[in-house]
């Protein structure tokens, strides 16, 4: 399933989560600048995932829908490009690289690619991304949540 969504300028406010034939499929509630809070709602408004930063912490916790943590996104060191680890609970380790000066993310596992995404938007406006999940386990509003914790995270760091 492709998603197409967005971040707000000023990271704060509620945007549409759109399929490729531009129908509303879901909402993405920024919920401040200060505090990266994000939550991920489906098409009748129900909450299915969210993400925040954990306290004193660069990591993104995501939230599953019953409130217990689905993964916790950090970032990785690399000279050679962007890379972060998402750690699911019991759904295991997925490995987020890109390219350096690129804007295409691939998500993988042990048995290779499972999703991508794309930074769509321009050098100076807010991110808006392209979502393409084949994962049989990761569900994609979850990687929503997932890909504006690599957002926020990049963020903090410039």
């Amino acid at each position: 399933m492709n998603l197409y969504f967005r971040d707000n300028f000023f990271s704060a406010g509620i945007t549409e989560i759109l399929n490729e034939q531009e129908e509303n499929i879901g909402f993405l509630d920024l919920k401040s600048a200060l505090n990266s809070l994000v939550e991920v709602s489906g098409p009748q408004g129900q909450q299915l995932y969210a993400g925040s930063f954990r306290f004193f912490s660069n990591k993104w916790e995501v939230t599953s829908p019953e409130g217990g943590c689905a993964g916790v996104l950090r970032d990785r060191f690399s000279w050679s490009g962007k890379k972060f680890t998402y750690e699911t609970e019991g759904r295991g380790i997925y490995d987020i690289d890109s390219p350096v000066f690129s804007r295409e993310y691939e998500v993988t596992d042990e048995s290779g690619a499972v999703a991508s995404f794309t930074q769509l938007n321009g050098w100076f406006s807010s991110g808006a991304y392209l979502l393409e999940n084949s994962s049989m386990k990761l569900d994609s509003y979850e990687l929503v949540a997932v890909i504006m914790g690599v957002h926020a995270i990049q963020k903090r760091q410039s």
